[in-house]
C-alpha cells in the first residue's frame, strides 16, 4: 500500500486573520481578547498574573509576535520553532491556527501553568468546564438510559452506533470558546433526531457501519478527544458501548496536554467527569460511571497526552511518534472542529475537495465528526455550498451543520505525495 506524507500539490494558502469580514477575523479582533478577559473575570489571579494577562490583550491584534517567556516548560523548545517563522508578523498577519494555538498558549504562559510542575497548574477554564458538567445533567441521563437498553440488546448494533456517532457529531456544538455555559439560548441545537440527521450535510455512517462489521472485534478504537462537558460525556459513551459490547478490544482517548480553546478536555477533566456522574441520583448515570471506572482499571481505556494536540502544526506535519502510535489504531475517531482544521492544515481547500485526498497522509481509517465553526470545509458535493449559503448564510460558522466523514488508507487515491 503506499504511504503518503501529505497531501497532493497544490496545497492552498492557511486561513489568516488578516481575511476581512471572517469568522478568521473576528476571533482575532474580537473573540480572543473577550476570552483572555473573561478568564480574568472568573479567576482570582495574583497582580502579576493579571498584569501579564492584560498585557497578552492589548498586544492583540496589531502587535508583533513574540517567542514565549516559558523556559522551563516542557513543549519551550517546540514553541521556539514553532514562533520562528512569524516574529515581527502581528496577530493577523500569522495564519490562523497558529494565531490561536499560540493565544492559548500564552495564556498558560500568563497564568504560570508550568511552574508548579507538568500538570500541576491551575486550568483558567476550570469555572466554565465545571458549569458545562452542571447543564449536561439531562442529556447525560438519556443518554445513559439509552445505553443501558442498548447494551441489555446485541442485535442493535447498528441503531446504537449510528445514535451513538450521531450524539457524539452534536456534543461538539457545547463549544465554550464560542458559546459561554451560561448562555445556552445562544447555543445551536436539534430538537429530534429528524433535524439532527437532516443537518449532516455529508453523512458516511454507512461506510463506517460496514467497515465494523467486516472487522468483527476491533482490536484498538482512537478518540482524538475536543471538548469538556457533554461531548466527553457523548465521547465516553460511545467508547463504552465499544467495550462493554465487545466491539472493541482497547480504546485509546488522546487529549489535550495543557488547557487549550477554553472546553478541549485535559486527562483530569476524564476523571473529574466520571466522578460528577458517579454522584448522580439516576441509576442509569451510575452504572455509566461505573462501567467507565471498570474499563479504566482492566486497562480497556487508556489515555494519553501528548503536546502535538496543543501545537500549530498540521496534520501532515505530526511527529514520527504520534504517526507511528495512530498506525496501530484500526479506527481513528477525530472530534471537534479544531481536530478538523489540523487535518485540513486549516486552509483553503475548494470545499468540493475529496476528503480522502486531502487526509491521504493519514496513518490509520479515519471517522470526522465535526461542525461547521469555521470557514473551511471539504467533500461537499458540488453545488450543496451555494445552496448552504442561500438558506443559511452563516451556516459554515454557526454550529447547527455538521459532518460525518470516513476515509480508509486501503481505498485509492487520486492524490498525494509519495513517502
Amino acid at each position: 500500500m503506499p504511504q503518503f506524507t501529505k497531501p497532493g500539490p497544490p496545497i492552498p494558502e492557511p486561513l489568516r486573520g488578516l481575511e476581512p469580514d471572517t469568522w478568521a477575523h473576528y476571533t482575532v479582533t474580537e473573540r480572543m481578547p473577550d476570552i483572555a478577559r473573561r478568564v480574568l473575570a472568573e479567576n482570582n489571579f495574583p497582580p502579576a498574573i493579571v498584569e501579564r494577562m492584560e498585557a497578552l490583550i492589548e498586544e492583540i491584534p496589531y502587535r508583533t509576535i513574540r517567542p514565549l517567556e516559558d523556559p522551563t516548560a516542557p513543549d519551550a523548545p517546540d514553541w521556539e520553532r514553532y514562533v520562528a517563522p512569524y516574529l515581527g508578523q502581528n496577530w493577523l498577519q500569522v495564519p490562523w491556527f497558529f494565531a490561536e494555538m499560540y493565544f492559548y498558549r500564552r495564556i498558560v504562559e500568563a497564568t504560570g501553568y508550568f511552574q508548579t510542575g507538568p500538570g500541576q497548574g491551575i486550568d483558567p477554564y476550570s469555572r466554565q468546564k465545571q458549569q458545562g458538567l452542571e447543564m449536561a445533567t439531562e442529556p447525560a441521563r438519556i443518554l445513559a438510559r439509552r445505553l443501558r437498553g442498548w447494551l441489555s440488546n446485541p442485535a442493535r448494533n447498528g441503531e446504537a452506533l449510528t445514535l451513538l456517532l450521531v450524539t457524539a457529531l452534536w456534543g461538539n456544538q457545547a463549544d465554550l470558546s464560542i458559546w459561554p455555559a451560561g448562555g445556552a439560548e445562544e447555543q445551536p441545537g436539534h430538537e429530534d433526531i429528524h433535524q439532527s440527521l437532516a443537518h449532516i450535510v455529508v453523512n458516511e455512517t454507512g461506510a463506517i457501519l460496514e467497515y465494523v462489521s467486516e472487522l468483527g472485534t476491533i482490536s484498538r478504537v482512537d478518540f482524538l478527544v475536543d471538548n469538556a462537558g457533554f461531548e466527553l460525556i457523548s465521547d465516553l459513551g460511545l467508547a463504552d458501548y465499544l467495550l462493554d459490547s465487545g466491539l472493541a478490544e482497547v480504546v485509546h482517548l488522546h487529549l489535550k496536554a495543557h488547557p487549550t480553546f477554553v472546553s478541549d478536555a485535559l486527562i483530569r477533566d476524564v476523571y473529574r467527569t466520571i466522578e460528577h456522574l458517579e454522584t448522580s441520583p439516576d441509576v442509569n448515570v451510575r452504572l455509566f460511571a461505573a462501567r467507565l471506572e471498570d474499563h479504566l482499571q482492566d486497562g480497556s481505556l487508556r489515555l494519553f497526552r501528548h503536546f502535538y494536540w496543543n501545537s500549530p502544526l498540521s496534520g501532515w506535519e505530526m511527529p514520527d511518534s504520534v504517526r507511528d502510535d495512530l498506525a496501530a489504531s484500526r479506527l481513528v475517531i477525530s472530534k471537534g472542529d479544531a481536530n478538523y482544521r489540523r487535518l485540513l492544515g486549516d486552509r483553503h481547500w475548494p470545499f468540493t475537495t475529496p476528503f480522502e485526498d486531502i487526509v491521504c497522509y493519514f496513518p490509520a481509517p479515519l471517522v470526522a465528526l465535526r461542525t461547521f465553526k469555521s470557514e473551511l470545509a471539504a467533500g461537499l458535493p458540488p453545488g450543496l455550498p451555494e445552496e448552504l449559503s442561500r438558506e443559511d448564510p452563516r451556516w459554515l460558522v454557526n454550529g447547527r451543520r455538521g459532518v460525518i466523514q470516513f476515509a480508509h488508507p486501503g481505498r485509492s487515491h487520486s492524490a498525494g505525495s509519495s513517502a
